[in-house]
């Protein structure tokens, strides 16, 4: 069965706007980036602190993405919540939900990638 998770792919609009966002905002690190044999660019970049990637597919010839509302979410934690916020809205993207605190003193946001893919960033109680 299952021995280790390896990636997950999104396929985006705007491959150079995608790749703003998540290097540039989130802070992930671009490890790898070509085209498919098929036509297809794609770019592999790691979630901070493991082994994992998310891969970014873009095929201008399928049109648009269009991601339907709560569909799927990446959720990640975060050291300074507040400290996000302020780089989101630095960067001019929209918080659609929160901050948010639990009764355990979890701390959350939503965003969107430029897709609209959900983005759940948040800070644990220590």
């Amino acid at each position: 069965m299952i021995k280790k998770y390896l990636h997950t792919r999104f396929r985006v609009s705007d491959m150079e706007q995608s790749i703003r966002f998540y290097r540039d905002v989130l802070g992930m690190e671009v490890l790898e980036q070509k085209t498919s044999p098929r036509g297809s660019k794609l770019v592999f970049l790691r979630f901070p602190g493991t082994e994992c990637e998310l891969e970014l597919c873009s095929f201008p010839d399928s049109g648009k993405v269009e991601v339907p509302e709560d569909l799927v979410h990446l959720a990640f934690e975060v050291e300074n919540l507040d400290n996000c916020i302020f780089k989101l809205k630095h960067s001019r993207i929209p918080i659609t939900e929160g901050p948010i605190e639990t009764s355990n003193g979890t701390r959350f946001v939503f965003t969107e990638d430029p897709d609209k893919y959900e983005i759940e960033l948040m800070q644990c109680p220590r």
